[in-house]
């Protein structure tokens, strides 16, 4: 006999065996239990979930002369009847190659037939909603008033293409994907059928791949088991669903959360070169950064994850050493690249872009990625760092030295009977090292009164050069790195005079206006000649008032005045 694929091998055939479909298979027990078959059944939901299983199982078991629990007998002879597969009783369609009106107008004529050996005629109807309009017309009204021995039971996978006309006519029935955990019993179920030694990280790996199929699970550890002679290891499944080296994913993932954009790009080109698909590689890099959100938030991750134990710790170490808002983004711009990439004609420049934006979030000013910044800035002050006003260099003039003049040596005379010279003055002391020799001690000298500098209110006429005149100036301060990153984000203009900070986030707002960060604002304004006057912070689409905002200055500056607004 032919190899059966063990999808077809191990195909459920009573209603005991199928896998998590307990809402369904219920409904349908109850219905052969009483008697009261319906003419039309929808089955729609995923692909592998069990929709043609349920339909032949339900077609022999309304057939069978004595069904066990909803599921036919197998030994009477209707049963062995519908086993022929000469058997006319039971007729399966795909209407992805049978949509035509010709086809359903025929089937409209051999419904009228009776069943040649059992109670029912049934028809399944598989990806129905292929059709065509003129050939779900043609089949409406059969639909609608059947023969007695006629059932109709309709498959599919997109039941939103299928006309109104048509589902208000069926009992309809929603499949849901598999849960993991039963995926990976009956994968385990197969493999001890088939005498195949695995490793429990294996199967988890399989059922995870599988995505809530049971015929794409079994579909892959067919090949699984063809690839490994001896016992199923984790590292086969990686092997056989062609995935990157998982140490070489966790690299590039690290570099581009943590922000080294060089580094993961060098990881993406080294992939591309190796020839890695660009689809697989963006599928590996979303499972990875999956595996650190569920390491980063779940106290179980490691069983939810199932991974080796070195596998997980360097899932985990990654993990920690990300940012919350970092992971969230990243992995946000490679679902979206995912979704691109379907309608793109350049593959690798659509992901080397994707990993470029990733990994640069300063070039990147959506509300992630500012978040993300001034968690990492906030992270940094914390530890202890101080931004660094950046050295500014002073030019020194050049001093022309000049020759030195050679002066002839002139011999000594002795001269009697002159007059002795006078002493010589030693230094004054320090005190009185002012000017001169003979000036007065500093402590007797008036001290020149220190220039004073009027603050100048700037034009008016470009709110842009004077906004960055004050970024400059706030940067100098180096006080605090956080209120820097979120005045870069600012908008500016004057307003009746006055230069208005606007910004529309709440957030940054409350933070902007919080006593500290105000002082330093004032200060950095004051620094470039703007007073408290001068200046204005408010939320976008708020119009600023100036008396109102002065009065707030007033009661902020005498706690506990008494203000009268006349």
């Amino acid at each position: 006999m032919a190899y059966l694929a063990l999808y077809r091998a191990f195909r459920p055939t009573t209603l005991n065996e199928v896998v998590r479909q307990e809402h369904i298979v219920t409904v349908l027990k109850n219905q052969i239990a009483t008697d009261r078959i319906g003419h039309a059944y929808l089955f729609c939901g995923p692909r592998g979930t069990g929709k043609t299983s349920i339909a032949k199982i339900f077609a022999a078991t309304i057939n069978c002369e004595s069904p066990i629990d909803g599921s036919p007998c197998g030994k009477c002879s209707a049963c062995r009847a519908l086993a022929d597969p000469s058997n006319l009783d039971i007729n399966e369609i795909d209407a992805a190659s049978n949509n035509g009106v010709d086809e359903m107008r025929d089937l409209r004529e051999k419904v009228q037939y009776p069943p040649v050996g059992g109670r029912y005629k049934v028809y399944i109807i598989d990806e129905v909603h292929m059709l065509s309009t003129g050939a779900f017309n043609a089949l409406l009204k059969t639909l609608e008033e059947p023969p007695a021995h006629a059932v109709f039971i309709l498959a599919t996978t997109e039941s939103a293409k299928i006309p109104a006309t048509i589902l208000s006519r069926c009992m309809r029935f929603d499949f849901k994907l598999i849960p993991q955990a039963d995926l990976e019993e009956r994968l385990r179920f197969v493999l001890d059928s088939i005498g195949k030694k695995y490793e429990p990280e294996a199967v988890t790996a399989l059922a995870r791949a599988g995505a809530g199929s049971v015929r794409d699970m079994l579909s892959i550890a067919d090949t699984c088991v063809s690839y490994s002679s001896g016992k199923l290891t984790y590292a086969d499944v990686n092997a056989v669903l062609g995935g990157a080296d998982f140490d070489a994913v966790a690299k590039f993932c690290e570099a581009t959360l943590l922000g080294n954009a060089g580094e993961a790009f060098e990881g993406v080109e080294h992939f591309l070169r190796a020839g890695k698909s660009v689809g697989v590689l963006i599928k590996d890099v979303m499972n990875f950064l999956n595996a650190c959100m569920v390491a980063r938030t779940c106290r179980d991750g490691k069983q939810i994850l199932a991974m080796p134990d070195e596998t997980y710790k360097e899932v985990l170490r990654v993990a920690k050493n990300a940012d919350g808002h970092a992971l969230l983004r990243v992995t946000q711009i490679f679902a979206e690249t995912e979704q691109t990439l379907k309608y793109s004609a350049s593959p690798r420049v659509v992901l080397e872009t994707a990993v470029l934006k990733a990994s640069m979030p300063q070039a990147d000013y959506d509300m992630e990625t500012l978040l993300a910044r001034i968690a990492n800035l906030e992270k940094k002050v914390a530890g202890g760092y101080v931004a660094q006003a950046q050295p500014q260099s002073v030019l020194v003039p050049e001093v022309k030295v000049e020759k030195p003049v050679e002066v002839e040596r002139v011999e000594e005379v002795e001269v009697e009977d002159e007059e002795p010279m006078p002493p010589v003055l030693e230094a004054p002391p320090e005190e009185m090292q002012f000017g001169g020799a003979y000036d007065l001690p500093k402590k007797q000298q008036p001290e020149e009164p220190a220039p004073v500098v009027k603050p100048v209110r700037m034009q008016t006429g470009d709110a842009k050069s004077v906004f960055g005149t004050f970024l400059r100036a706030l940067r100098k301060t180096g006080k605090n790195a956080v209120l820097f990153a979120m005045c870069m984000d600012l908008d500016c203009a004057y307003e009746d005079g006055v230069l208005t900070l606007i910004t529309d986030s709440d957030t940054i707002y409350r933070s902007l206006t919080r006593p500290e960060h105000y002082q330093l604002i004032t200060e950095s304004f004051s620094l470039i000649g703007v007073d408290e006057n001068g200046f204005a912070v408010r939320m976008k689409g708020k119009k600023v008032n100036v008396a109102e905002q002065g009065i707030e200055k007033i009661a902020q500056t005498f706690k506990g005045a008494k203000i009268e607004i006349k």
